[in-house]
């Protein structure tokens, strides 16, 4: 890459680097150094040496005196121009810094150098003195490769390591460097078929054949819980690793879907490589790598994955594609359902969105035509959906104390003497919202946010979900030191585990929440041990909702259906009807006769009446005639402007500041600055501007103005830029 000169012999080239600067950095190539766009080297940074991206766009102003060259190219295939291309639309369309965007690629630094050959063994070909049974199946075994590891060839053979170490003293293998072994076996397109219904089959032939054009295109699979979307999928999978292109199929939580990922090893033989923040660091850089080199053909991945640097992309699929956990609010606030579809259209390639409940956004893209629809109306093998009732808490409360209505205690009973299982339902971790003295009234709050610190009795423990700051369960108030008077008030899971070991003595109980002692590893433990049938009752929060097979669940409680209905989030009916029917849609799903049950205090609300009904249509035709009454997405545009400070004085002046440097315009509407809903969180005080405009309105370039308008942040100010919001807290 030639770049700009200096003096003619020495090239220039701009690269990005992960901080957040509004241009790459400018450096000198040292002579004999080859470097092209795409190039991951390592520069000179200040006082660090941090790795970089050369990239094509216009580098910083150029003081030759004050240039530095490149300290090294990482011997690493070069990030493709789609994925340049990607990190500018990225960083242009959330206001963040490209550096900022380019770290995200860099996210496995170890991985920029190649893997290092692995020690091995070859089979010389030399007859053994003594040729025992077990001598015998490993030469046998030997034979089927040209080289094996001592450990892989062991296992194969069904032997111990010292059966090998002896034919080795005799000469009979040698020592062999090996190429460093792929993290996942490449997946076999005709393994494991599934037999699909006709209507499953004529849903995964239009999937293919959006692979097959080799074009741009997006396709909302919209199947009811239980149809076996997953299945119709994993054939345009197949179909795109058949022509040689890679995967990415972008999971809401990736490290619990213990299940996926036996279905796709049942489907083609192998597992996908999997992306996700508990992957061990070590793995982490293997997959980056590979991905890199082509040599991974699948992986399956959290929202990050979208920023690996695929060599031949050629499909990406996001499953539950109306999950909030697909945006991001750390850093670069993104939706990576929206980046996924971006990504696709660059790459020119395929993208499929597939859910049971599918975002407001995503349906009006197909009614408008943009997005192809393939419905899945029936549940696979005919299984019934379950019967939906509601229970009105007015007319049917439960005993003082408890949470768990007389009509639902009693639907338990009868599941647990059918041998069958209950799932109870309630989206609030911990054992208790808020604990309050009855003497004094004191409450227990976080000293760094402002929210109620949670009860989580199992571990003795109260703390903030917001900021994680935890402290012993106390036995006086601290206020007034009264003893054995602090009264947990309303029920979170662990509650509801009490009650319902307090009435079914006998039963097996599990409670699933993300934020349970022992991790990922014991959530797949647990989840296995409901599916194989080792539990009766099952409590959860918004994690049981998340595409989860449970085939012996035929009752569903749900414990407090009005609680997202409670707040002013213009989402907030979208996102009740989706975790409502998803966590009802476990149910039922393997044909056994199944009720939901969903206790509310407003059985008369639209949200609740069409989940009851079943009427997935009137909810969708009432909410999207709403948004497009009030200019809201996918009809209006949204950007929300967070500004934090040490001190609320700080944090409101600056935020009035940017109000009043806003220019005018007939086609935007700018609502606050408003104290933030959530005020305080890890200990900084918030504010909240929301900037509403057109559909056509060049939202970007309004805040780009805007935000060179206004005074630049002093001091402890921060101001952070949400396209899109998904949180308005």
């Amino acid at each position: 890459m030639s770049g700009k000169t200096e003096n003619k012999t020495r090239p220039v080239v701009p690269v990005l680097v992960p901080m957040p600067a509004e241009r790459p950095y400018s450096y000198l190539v040292p002579e004999g150094m080859n470097v092209q766009a795409g190039s991951i080297v390592r520069v000179p940074l200040g006082p660090r040496e941090v790795a970089g991206i050369v990239t094509d766009d216009a580098g910083g102003p150029l003081d030759p005196k004050k240039l530095k060259s490149i300290l090294h190219v990482f011997n690493c295939p070069p990030v493709s121009a789609q994925m340049l291309h990607f990190i500018r639309w990225t960083a242009d369309y959330t206001l963040s810094p490209p550096g900022m965007v380019a770290r995200m690629v860099l996210r496995a630094p170890a991985a920029f150098d190649p893997e290092p050959f692995v020690q091995g063994l070859r089979y010389t070909g030399a007859s053994a003195e003594r040729l025992t049974a077990a001598r015998q199946r490993v030469l046998e075994t030997a034979a089927k490769a040209s080289s094996w590891t001592k450990s892989g060839l062991a296992h194969a053979a069904g032997v111990s390591a010292s059966v090998i170490d002896g034919l080795k003293a005799q000469g009979l293998f040698e020592d062999v460097l090996i190429p460093p072994l792929p993290v996942v076996q490449a997946p076999d397109p005709f393994c494991g078929q599934a037999e699909l219904s006709e209507e499953q089959q004529a849903a995964s032939q239009c999937l293919v054949e959006a692979v097959e054009e080799d074009k741009y295109s997006v396709s909302l699979l919209h199947g009811v819980t239980g149809s076996g979307k997953t299945e119709v999928y994993f054939e345009a999978v197949a179909r795109a690793v058949e022509l040689g292109r890679q995967v990415l199929i972008l999971l809401p939580e990736i490290a619990l879907t213990q299940q996926f990922l036996d279905r796709f090893e049942s489907r083609f033989g192998t597992r996908p490589a999997e992306w996700h923040s508990d992957l061990a660091p070590r793995q982490r850089e293997r997959v980056w790598r590979q991905v890199a080199e082509g040599r991974v053909k699948v992986v399956a991945g959290a929202r990050s994955a979208l920023f690996l640097p695929f060599a031949n992309p050629g499909l990406i699929i996001v499953d539950e594609e109306h999950d909030p956990a697909y945006k991001q609010e750390d850093r670069v606030f993104y939706n990576a359902r929206d980046m996924a579809v971006v990504r696709g259209s660059i790459g020119k390639f395929a993208v499929i969105l597939a859910s049971a409940t599918p975002s407001v956004e995503s349906l009006v893209n197909a009614r408008q035509g943009r997005y192809r629809y393939v419905p899945l109306q029936g549940r696979y093998a005919d299984a019934a959906l379950p019967d939906l009732k509601a229970i009105d808490m007015r007319r049917s409360p439960p005993p003082a104390g408890r949470f768990l209505s007389p009509a639902l205690t009693e639907a338990v009973s009868q599941t647990l003497q059918r041998r069958e299982q209950a799932l109870l339902f309630l989206n609030r971790r911990g054992y208790a919202p808020l604990t309050l003295c009855r003497v004094c009234g004191h409450r227990f709050q976080c000293p760094d946010c402002s929210s109620w610190l949670v009860e989580h009795r199992f571990r003795g423990q109260l703390m903030c979900h917001q900021c994680g700051y935890h402290e012993k369960s106390p036995d006086a108030c601290p206020a007034c030191g009264a003893l054995d008077h602090l009264v947990a008030c309303g029920p979170g899971v662990e509650r509801i585990a009490e009650e319902a070991a307090a009435l079914f003595p006998n039963a097996r109980i599990i409670v699933l929440s993300s934020d349970m002692t022992g991790g990922v590893k014991r959530l797949r433990m647990e989840m296995e041990a409901i599916a194989q049938g080792e539990a009766d009752i099952v409590i959860g929060t918004q994690l049981v909702a998340k595409g989860h097979n449970f085939p012996l669940i035929t009752l569903v409680g749900v414990i407090d259906a009005d609680l997202g209905l409670a707040n002013g989030d213009p989402r907030a009916a979208e996102r009740t009807f989706q975790l409502l029917s998803q966590v009802t849609g476990r149910a039922g799903r393997t044909g056994r006769k199944s009720v939901g049950l969903i206790q509310t205090y407003q059985p008369d609300h639209p949200v609740l009446k069409a989940i009851i009904a079943g009427d997935a249509q009137a909810f969708y035709d009432r909410e999207i005639e709403e948004r497009e009454r009030g200019m809201l997405p996918p009809f209006g545009r949204l950007a929300a402007l967070i500004v934090s400070a040490d001190s609320r004085s700080e944090a409101e002046s600056h935020a009035r500041a940017l109000r009043r440097a806003a220019p005018r315009s007939d086609d935007i509407e700018i609502l606050g600055p408003a104290e933030a809903p959530l005020a305080v969180i890890r200990g900084r005080h918030r504010f909240r501007l929301l900037v509403q405009g057109a559909k056509r309105f060049a939202l970007q370039g309004y805040l780009r103005t805007l935000l060179q308008a206004a005074p630049k942040p002093r001091g402890s100010v921060r101001v952070q830029v949400d396209i899109d919001p998904q949180s308005f807290l």
